[in-house]
């Protein structure tokens, strides 16, 4: 887009109360904002009549954050523009995200060691240690933190809402290169990565009106179609068969059905079995 018509979009916006042009300077302060903010440069062709672009925008469909990032920004001003509309939006509450998340980001910027008690489910009674916190990930409403016990020597997965009381320490840490938080979940769904499980070849069949649903939202990102017809539809996954991705299944009833490997299969019928008993009584 050309300057001008950046101009004219602008002047015909709800959030433009006056109808003003927006001045050329102004332009350019709010676009070194928007790089600084989101990562994105807006660059000038001035070969092509002097438009406007955005350098490298198939790099936002690939990061996850800075998409997130762009469209709670968008569906904001959107909602301020048609603030009559604010009763009629609904959205997911994650309650853990608001108390602590500000402060497990701000360690991960300044590489500071946090300080944090928790309590497990596992567990009667909170225990204390200092973690070094390598990233966070939001699962199923809920936010985890990624990150070195101290204590333990060994890299854990904290949910959020189980933390009982947190402080940053004053123990600076190193990030170790080798880590890949991206890397560290590829093969997994959910938060649940070292449960023994070594990484499958998953074959499921899927009945009905979940087939398209599956292929709308797949479960994972190595899903893969490898026979349909007008009864089913055969998705094949390379991944860890966790806990997580058991409870996945299971949440779909009888629409989904595993095929292999054996010992899962046999593993989802001892659950759906020990269900039939329970209603059966």
């Amino acid at each position: 887009m050309s300057f001008e018509e950046i101009s004219n979009k602008w002047s015909s916006s709800s959030l433009n109360n006056n109808g003003e042009d927006i001045p050329l300077r102004t332009f350019h302060n709010h676009r070194k904002a928007i790089e600084l903010m989101f990562d994105i440069n807006i660059e000038c062709d001035k070969r092509n009549g002097y438009v406007y672009y955005i350098e490298n925008s198939e790099d936002m469909e690939r990061s996850g954050v800075r998409q997130w990032l762009i469209n709670t920004f968008a569906v904001n001003n959107l909602i301020n523009e048609s603030h009559k509309l604010k009763h009629r939006i609904l959205f997911e509450k994650i309650p853990s995200g608001q108390r602590l998340l500000t402060s497990i980001i701000e360690a991960m910027r300044d590489s500071a060691t946090l300080e944090m008690t928790y309590q497990s489910y596992h567990r009667g009674y909170p225990s204390t240690f200092q973690l070094e916190p390598y990233c966070v990930k939001v699962f199923k409403q809920l936010w985890y933190v990624v990150g070195r016990s101290v204590y333990e020597d060994k890299v854990r997965i904290y949910s959020l809402d189980r933390i009982v009381d947190m402080q940053s320490v004053e123990i600076k840490f190193t990030l170790p290169n080798d880590f890949d938080a991206e890397l560290y979940f590829e093969n997994c769904y959910g938060v649940i990565t070292t449960d023994g499980n070594t990484v499958e070849t998953v074959d499921i069949k899927v009945y009905g009106m979940q087939v398209n649903y599956l292929k709308a939202l797949p479960i994972h990102n190595s899903q893969q179609e490898v026979k349909s017809n007008n009864e089913y539809t055969i998705f094949r996954y390379h991944i860890k068969p966790t806990y997580d991705f058991q409870q996945e299944l299971l949440s779909h009833g009888a629409d989904i059905e595993v095929i292999s490997p054996q010992w899962f299969r046999k593993e989802i019928r001892k659950i759906v079995e020990k269900q039939c008993d329970i209603y059966s009584k």
